[in-house]
């Protein structure tokens, strides 16, 4: 029995890295790309002739405007989302977004998982991002064998919508530790430390996880390639506050967070998220800020 055809809406760094992963499993792969990188993978020219040609649809977009002119603009994948096509939606987006999204599903017709996934482009290379799923069993159930092909683990966060929620407390978490790091890096230059001790150590300490010691490495060595763009960290952490803000939530130290990378955003957008630990040594260092 054939596998089904997997086609991506948004073919960007992490979709390229999945699109990879599936093509070695077996599955014929079709992509639309409007901004992102092009690889062997065949391209069709809108979303639309995605949905037309692919089973199973996968949007990866970078916010909630692209991911609504890919679903209703001018041969936007909407029109052919028909009864039986499955869509994983891996982007992140606001809940707002995810829950239009979900109602969209059930009007007409088509299985969907929000799916965002937990790892930047390392893990999305070697197969081992964290997926989050929103949605019922049944989808999950038909959605598990590529959900195990582009991922190491898969965590059902709930009903539908459940995990474009979670996905947001994740990266919350993941922006306000990478300011607190950058805030103890600061005060450690500016007291004096040399500075290899400094990075050097909080690359070894329990406390600091794997994913922030890869963010520490590129700050000791002056380099940001991207992982992560801080353009689209921003972008989430304004989500998470805007989500926050909705619920009541108390997140002044998230809200801090979010101000940091706004103004890290301004000249580092392309740049891993971690050039605000750059940013950071730049100011205590009294140094123009690059």
């Amino acid at each position: 029995m054939s596998s089904p055809k997997i086609g991506f809406i948004g073919y960007g760094a992490m979709a390229q890295r999945m699109g990879a992963n599936l093509r070695k499993a077996g599955y014929p792969v079709v992509a639309f790309a409007p901004s992102g990188g092009k690889d062997e993978t065949e391209m069709l020219p809108s979303p639309r002739a995605i949905a037309e040609a692919a089973e199973i649809i996968i949007f990866c977009v970078p916010n909630d405007a692209a991911e609504n002119e890919s679903l209703h603009g001018e041969n936007g994948a909407l029109a052919a989302l028909t009864p039986g096509k499955l869509v994983l939606d891996t982007s992140t987006v606001s809940p707002d977004q995810a829950d239009a999204f979900a109602r969209l599903a059930v009007e007409h017709g088509f299985s969907l998982l929000d799916a965002p996934m937990s790892g930047s482009t390392p893990e999305a290379e070697s197969g081992d991002l964290v997926m989050l799923v929103g949605g019922d069993e049944a989808t999950i159930k038909r959605a598990q064998p590529i959900l195990d092909v582009i991922g190491k683990l898969t965590i059902h966060a709930g009903p539908a919508g459940s995990a474009a929620r979670l996905k947001l407390v994740v990266n919350g978490v993941m922006g306000a530790t990478l300011n607190i790091i950058a805030e103890g890096v600061s005060y450690g230059l500016a007291a004096g430390l040399d500075r290899d001790v400094v990075f050097e150590t909080l690359q070894q300490v329990a406390v600091v996880s794997p994913h922030h010691k890869r963010k520490l490495k590129m700050g000791q060595n002056r380099e940001f390639p991207s992982q992560f763009p801080t353009r689209l960290m921003s972008k989430d952490m304004g989500l998470l506050l805007d989500a926050g803000r909705k619920v009541c939530a108390f997140m002044p130290g998230m809200a801090v967070a979010d101000q940091a990378l706004a103004l890290s955003n301004r000249l580092h957008a392309n740049e891993d998220y971690s050039a605000l630990i750059g940013a950071m040594e730049h100011s205590v260092a009294n140094l123009p800020h690059k």
